[in-house]
């Protein structure tokens, strides 16, 4: 067990909603419902939900697996999507986020509550041309610090959750704010890859930082879940889902050839691989599985505990980068 900065003890893996929410490729109920089961059983003590996974799907997997009755030490989180608005229409929002999510968990607590949206400082212009995606769940900075974190503290003296963090894929620059500030989140959602890509989620031109700003989690006592180890399926064998040519994810793919079968850690899956280096990463506290069956799940945690620095260093030396 880890320590998840000044919150409480967390497995070193953690079960995502992306694959049991249909995310990363097909599954069905039953399959779900039986992986969460499983990580339960093997000792995984969070689960890292979202309504926007599989539409609801994942938290209502979550909720019919344990009726509500979450066994002891399990914790689950939730987040929510967000646009620069008012600070009314921002309570109103995350407040009917968690009201969603309870209902599907069937529960009346959410451990920890993120903010799944990229912030930007307030000056920050995207460069052209820009598309929907850049600007659609954007959130200023000052929007944050007038809205949306008042609102996250007005939920937690509700008691409909306990702590509040931010999934730290925004800008860097207004992230390291956030993270350094007098009143920081409780956790930070950061890259965690051997290639520091955030893939098909990097919304800006400027350089991620996850390791910098891992360090910068650091400083101020802020738990690090680690994501995006296998870079949505870019650092495994192949992936396990029809992806286009053109999309980010394929960048990787082709440094990605020497990891195959990754010498000289022959004969290690690379996924396996991509987990171990993340978890192996400083400051990451837990690594999310984005696993969508048992078979996945086990995979990962029979896989092995944090490469050693010998193994990183053989990784390292590898050069693999984005073109």
């Amino acid at each position: 067990m880890n320590q998840l900065g000044a919150l409480w003890p967390v497995s070193q893996y953690t079960l995502g909603g992306g694959g049991i929410g249909q995310v990363w490729g097909p599954t069905d109920r039953a399959e779900a419902i039986a992986t969460v089961r499983a990580a339960v059983d093997q000792g995984v003590t969070l689960l890292d939900l979202a309504p926007m996974y599989g539409r609801g799907e994942a938290e209502q997997v979550v909720g019919a697996a344990f009726d509500g009755r979450l066994p002891e030490g399990i914790r689950v989180t939730s987040k929510c999507l967000l646009a620069t608005d008012t600070t009314q229409a921002i309570a109103d929002r995350l407040e009917k986020s968690v009201m969603r999510s309870l209902e599907s968990l069937k529960t009346d607590h959410i451990d920890l509550f993120f903010l799944h949206s990229q912030v930007i400082l307030d000056d920050y212009q995207f460069p052209a041309p820009i598309n929907e995606t850049q600007t659609q769940w954007s959130v200023t900075k000052t929007c944050f610090d007038e809205a949306v974190r008042p609102a996250f503290e007005a939920l937690i003296s509700r008691g409909l959750i306990g702590a509040w963090g931010v999934t730290g894929t925004g800008h860097p620059d207004a992230i390291e704010q956030i993270l350094a500030s007098d009143k920081p989140p409780h956790a930070v959602q950061l890259i965690s890859n051997l290639l520091d890509s955030p893939g098909a989620i990097k919304r800006y031109p400027e350089p991620a930082r996850p390791r910098a700003l891992m360090a910068q989690a650091a400083t101020n006592s802020i738990g690090v879940m680690g994501i995006r180890a296998v870079q949505a399926g870019a650092l495994c064998a192949d992936f396990d889902r029809p992806v286009p040519a053109d999309h980010p994810a394929m960048q990787p793919m082709q440094p990605m050839q020497p990891m195959q079968p990754m010498q000289p850690m022959q004969p290690m899956d690379p996924a396996v691989v991509a987990h171990r280096y993340a978890l192996a990463m400083a400051g990451v506290s837990t690594v999310v599985l984005g696993v969508k069956n048992r078979q996945e799940l086990m995979a990962c945690l029979d896989g092995g505990g944090p490469l050693t620095a010998e193994q990183v260093a053989m990784v390292d030396d590898l050069g693999l980068q984005i073109p």
